[in-house]
Order: C-alpha cells, then structure tokens, then sequence
C-alpha cells in the first residue's frame, strides 16, 4: 500500500512525526508537506506563481504551499499511484464546523477529488495541557490500523479528532458518529477599527453525540465526512 502523509503544521512538525510512526507499518509512506505552518489555510490552491518544492532525504519532500498543494503536487507528479491520503496530526481539534476552515481537513478532500481514499487526524487541546505525542501515535495505529480496512466510499474521507485526557486517563475508546452542524460561537472584540476573534473553542456548542460532544468527552471521535454524492 502506497500512503501519502501531509499536514498543515510544516513538515517538521511534531504531529506529522508521530503520524509516521503510526503508519510506517501499513505500507511504504511519502511525506510531501508544507515548509511551515499554515493552519487555517482551508482549501486554498496555488495556480498563478510558482510552488518550490525542497527534497529533504528519501520520501521526504517540503512544499512552499498549501497543504492541497501538497496534495495536488504529489498525484501528479512526486508520488503517484498513492493509495490513501493522511493528513495531521494536528495539534488542534477540527471538529464539526472546523473542517471547513482547517488545511488538515482539505488535504484529504483534495486526494477525494481526484479519486484517492483519506484520513484526517488532529488531537484536541484541552486548555493548560501539552500533547502526549507518543501516546497519540499508539492511538493513531489503532486506528488506522481500523480504517485503512474500511473504505469510506467515493466522495468520502474519515475524520478523526482524538481527546486530551489527563497522563493518568486510560486510553480512550473510539466512537463513529456524525459532525456536530453547530457554527463557532461569534464573538469578536473590536478596538481602534480593528476586530480581534475572542471566541472560547472549548465552551463551543455539543449536540448530543456527535463529534464535539464526543471528543470533548473524552472519547475518539471518527466521523464520516461526504465531499460530494455518487450517483
């Protein structure tokens, strides 16, 4: 199996090492991932200007762009014949709402575009706590390992938001269940003609058993995520 792996943080980051960890054992992996951060970035293409592409050893290759850009660049020419596209970890929930804006999220959906099965994965924060990346990458290969075995379908990728329980928390269960349709709260501060978003991520809406209500409970959640209808 041959396994794409990308992310939003830059090909450095912490999340998209333990990512690798994870899935070094499904198949051969290429990682083609931005140079830096670019949270946020949604699903944003470059197509009017140049994308240097940087090899950094073998498999490895940084893209100064977006993470679709990562993606579009390696189907067509640094890696084809890709199997499976995953994208993250991502240090940061992308939950319900959150996979419209999140880079992680859209690196998948470009790879359904063009036909190619994916996995976002991004872990939750919860506030005053670091990211236990060795524990995430054990979560990730269990499911992964779970997953990778069940195709979402045309015109559908998995999407994984994994909780922060305390170090001394068993290691969470992993439920399948639907995005939560809830928006971000609106709450901006605006000073001076200038708007600064001061929403609290944590306090956001949980309808019942859903993905929000899922993870912020403690538990891994695997959502089902259709880019578009097949007929």
């Amino acid at each position: 199996m041959r396994i794409l792996l990308t992310n939003d943080d830059g090909w450095d980051a912490p999340g998209l090492a333990a990512l690798w960890r994870a899935a070094e054992g499904l198949g051969r992996c290429r990682l083609v991932a931005p140079t830096g951060p670019i949270s946020g970035c949604g699903h944003r293409v470059t197509t009017g200007a140049p994308i240097a592409i940087t090899p950094l050893e073998e498999d490895r290759f940084a893209v100064d762009g977006t993470p679709a850009d990562c993606v579009r660049l390696a189907l067509d020419h640094l890696t084809p014949g890709v199997d499976w596209v995953l994208s993250g970890i991502n240090a940061g929930g992308n939950l319900g709402a959150d996979i419209y804006h999140s880079g992680t999220v859209a690196a998948v959906r470009e790879g359904v575009l063009h036909g190619v099965p994916g996995i976002a994965l991004s872990h939750y924060i919860a506030a005053g706590r670091a990211i236990d990346w060795p524990r995430a990458s054990r979560w990730a290969a269990e499911v992964l390992r779970r997953l990778l075995a069940i195709a979402p379908g045309p015109g559908a990728f998995w999407n994984v938001n994994f909780p922060h329980p305390g170090p001394d928390e068993p290691d969470p269960p992993i439920v399948f269940c639907p995005l939560d349709p809830s928006p971000l709260p609106l709450d901006y501060r605006v000073e001076e003609g200038r708007a600064i978003y001061s929403g609290n991520y944590h306090s956001r809406a949980r309808r019942p058993r859903s993905d929000v209500d899922v993870c912020f409970g403690g538990q891994i959640a695997v959502s089902l995520v259709r880019v578009f209808e097949v007929d």
